[in-house]
């Protein structure tokens, strides 16, 4: 794997170190990483599902690792729980086609229960090994907002000690001109019972709606 130039200022960075970051376009990028074997999550899954968007998004959405729909059809947030952040972005005034999407880590885990794929965590050593995509996407990309969606990618962005449940919504600075935030992330809204999944629901809507406004300062 190539790797690229040191980090310049503008360039957005992840609290969690990352030595090699590959160098090129996102099209390139997107085509190494399709034959990625940096962790053994390869072995199982469909495909890597990378990133996807425009180059030029100034607002990137991070969550945290595909699930069974995104591994089936290779795009990040086209399960039910993309469906769920689809409408909350439509909510808040954000075309998501206008969005750079991306997760964590590239590979779905999975362990199965007769037919059925149940979604399971990467552990920290598959996380250190996708971080290098993330940090390239980010290189690439440049965004002005990001915003992490779940614990994984907020403690991936701004270090271990980061709680979801106590500084969501909170701006982070993650680059000269980048600023972040945290909000739930929509896999764990569904996993809710009201009235928490409508509370946490309502929370991702204001979160989104401050990253939005966010581009305007």
């Amino acid at each position: 794997m190539a790797a690229g130039t040191a980090r310049d200022d503008d360039t957005p960075g992840l609290a969690k170190p990352v030595d090699d970051v590959p160098a090129g376009s996102l099209a390139a990028l997107r085509r190494e990483a399709r034959s990625c074997r940096r962790c053994p999550l390869w072995r199982q899954a469909t495909q890597t599902v990378f990133g996807a968007g425009p180059a030029t998004a100034r607002m990137l959405l991070v969550g945290e690792q595909p699930g069974n729909q995104e591994d089936l059809e290779g795009l990040p947030f086209v399960g039910p729980a993309g469906n769920l952040l689809r409408e909350v972005l439509e909510q808040a005034g954000i075309d998501v086609a206008t969005l750079y999407l991306t997760n964590t880590v590239k590979h779905f885990k999975f362990e199965r229960r007769g037919k059925v794929r149940l979604h399971k965590r990467a552990s920290a050593s598959e996380q250190t090994a996708c971080r290098p995509w993330l940090a390239a996407e980010l290189a690439r990309v440049r965004p002005d907002v990001v915003v992490a969606l779940g614990a994984m990618a907020a403690q991936t962005l701004f270090g271990s000690g980061f709680r979801v449940t106590v500084e969501r919504g909170k701006w982070q600075s993650i680059g000269a001109r980048t600023c972040a935030l945290a909000t739930w992330h929509p896999s764990a809204i569904l996993r809710m019972r009201s009235p928490e999944r409508d509370t946490a629901r309502a929370q991702l809507l204001a979160d989104l709606k401050k990253a939005a406004k966010g581009l305007d300062t």
